[in-house]
Protein backbone atom coordinates (compact mmCIF):
# COMPACT_ATOMS: atom_id res chain seq x y z
CA UNK A 1 0.00 0.00 0.00
CA UNK A 2 1.34 3.43 -0.96
CA UNK A 3 1.68 6.21 1.52
CA UNK A 4 0.66 9.85 1.09
CA UNK A 5 4.02 11.16 -0.13
CA UNK A 6 4.39 8.42 -2.73
CA UNK A 7 0.87 9.03 -4.05
CA UNK A 8 1.48 12.77 -4.13
CA UNK A 9 4.68 12.29 -6.15
CA UNK A 10 2.85 10.01 -8.60
CA UNK A 11 0.05 12.56 -8.96
CA UNK A 12 2.53 15.36 -9.68
CA UNK A 13 4.27 13.21 -12.30
CA UNK A 14 0.92 12.38 -13.92
CA UNK A 15 -0.08 16.05 -13.97
CA UNK A 16 3.18 16.90 -15.75
CA UNK A 17 2.45 14.21 -18.33
CA UNK A 18 -1.11 15.53 -18.74
CA UNK A 19 0.16 19.06 -19.34
CA UNK A 20 2.78 17.87 -21.85
CA UNK A 21 0.17 15.87 -23.78
CA UNK A 22 -2.20 18.83 -23.75
CA UNK A 23 0.46 21.23 -25.09
CA UNK A 24 1.33 18.79 -27.88
CA UNK A 25 -2.29 18.19 -28.88
CA UNK A 26 -3.20 21.90 -28.74
CA UNK A 27 -0.28 22.71 -31.03
CA UNK A 28 -1.48 20.05 -33.50
CA UNK A 29 -5.07 21.28 -33.40
CA UNK A 30 -4.00 24.90 -33.92
CA UNK A 31 -1.92 23.80 -36.91
CA UNK A 32 -4.93 21.99 -38.40
CA UNK A 33 -7.18 25.00 -37.84
CA UNK A 34 -4.70 27.36 -39.48
CA UNK A 35 -4.34 25.02 -42.46
CA UNK A 36 -8.13 24.80 -42.96
CA UNK A 37 -8.51 28.56 -42.54
CA UNK A 38 -5.95 29.06 -45.30
CA UNK A 39 -7.60 26.52 -47.60
CA UNK A 40 -11.08 28.01 -47.18
CA UNK A 41 -9.86 31.61 -46.92
CA UNK A 42 -11.42 32.12 -43.50
CA UNK A 43 -10.42 35.23 -41.56
CA UNK A 44 -10.56 35.47 -37.78
CA UNK A 45 -13.41 37.98 -38.09
CA UNK A 46 -15.42 35.34 -40.01
CA UNK A 47 -15.45 33.12 -36.94
CA UNK A 48 -17.58 35.54 -34.93
CA UNK A 49 -15.43 35.17 -31.86
CA UNK A 50 -15.30 38.19 -29.55
CA UNK A 51 -12.50 38.90 -27.14
CA UNK A 52 -14.01 39.56 -23.72
CA UNK A 53 -10.77 41.19 -22.58
CA UNK A 54 -11.35 44.05 -25.02
CA UNK A 55 -14.70 44.95 -23.51
CA UNK A 56 -14.57 47.78 -21.03
CA UNK A 57 -16.96 49.05 -18.44
CA UNK A 58 -17.62 52.07 -20.64
CA UNK A 59 -18.93 49.79 -23.37
CA UNK A 60 -21.56 48.30 -21.09
CA UNK A 61 -24.89 50.01 -20.88
CA UNK A 62 -25.65 51.90 -17.70
CA UNK A 63 -29.11 52.30 -16.30
CA UNK A 64 -29.27 54.76 -13.41
CA UNK A 65 -31.40 53.64 -10.51
CA UNK A 66 -34.68 55.39 -9.95
CA UNK A 67 -35.11 57.26 -6.74
CA UNK A 68 -37.81 55.96 -4.41
CA UNK A 69 -40.45 58.31 -3.07
CA UNK A 70 -40.00 59.32 0.56
CA UNK A 71 -42.17 57.45 3.07
CA UNK A 72 -40.91 59.04 6.28
CA UNK A 73 -40.18 62.63 7.24
CA UNK A 74 -37.97 63.65 10.13
CA UNK A 75 -38.36 66.56 12.58
CA UNK A 76 -35.95 68.77 10.61
CA UNK A 77 -37.57 67.99 7.25
CA UNK A 78 -35.22 65.16 6.26
CA UNK A 79 -36.81 62.27 4.40
CA UNK A 80 -36.26 58.54 4.05
CA UNK A 81 -37.74 56.14 1.49
CA UNK A 82 -37.75 53.18 3.85
CA UNK A 83 -35.06 51.45 1.81
CA UNK A 84 -31.45 51.00 2.76
CA UNK A 85 -29.84 51.89 6.04
CA UNK A 86 -32.07 53.52 8.61
CA UNK A 87 -31.08 57.18 9.08
CA UNK A 88 -29.58 58.40 12.33
CA UNK A 89 -32.46 60.78 13.06
CA UNK A 90 -34.92 57.88 12.95
CA UNK A 91 -32.72 55.64 15.09
CA UNK A 92 -32.50 58.42 17.67
CA UNK A 93 -36.26 58.94 17.70
CA UNK A 94 -36.90 55.20 18.06
CA UNK A 95 -34.41 55.15 20.93
CA UNK A 96 -36.48 57.90 22.59
CA UNK A 97 -39.64 55.76 22.41
CA UNK A 98 -41.18 56.86 19.11
CA UNK A 99 -42.08 54.49 16.25
CA UNK A 100 -41.41 54.63 12.54
CA UNK A 101 -45.12 55.19 11.98
CA UNK A 102 -44.89 58.49 13.88
CA UNK A 103 -42.85 59.82 10.93
CA UNK A 104 -44.87 58.22 8.10
CA UNK A 105 -46.03 60.53 5.33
Amino acid sequence: MSNYLELKAKAEKLMQQVEEARRKEVAEVIGEIKKKMAIYEIAIDDLGITDNAKKTKAAKSYTPSTKSAPRYKGPAGETWSGKGRQPAWLKEAIGQGKTKQDFAL
